[in-house]
């Protein structure tokens, strides 16, 4: 199956784009892609634990399934004032 990555802020320097696609074995998880994204950018690791997550809009946990044609936005933490 095949989903399209949604990264903002910091999650998007990193990783040099802000929409990605990826192919997934059918069952995923957020968490499979999440993983599956930070094995090529190791710069991701320190956002691990501190991730919003949003299927097709909607927010959800990082166990949540995804189906084909998913839109996954991963979201940093807000700073500031």
């Amino acid at each position: 199956m095949q989903v399209t990555i949604l990264l903002f802020a910091r999650l998007r320097d990193i990783t040099g784009s802000s929409e990605l696609k990826r192919e997934l074995p059918d069952g995923a998880t957020v968490q499979f892609l999440w993983d599956n994204l930070e094995a090529d950018y190791k710069e991701l690791s320190p956002y691990r634990e501190t991730i919003s997550t949003a299927i097709n809009a909607e927010y959800t946990k990082m166990n949540s399934r995804l189906t084909n044609g998913d839109e996954v936005a991963f979201l940093p933490p807000v700073s500031g004032g």
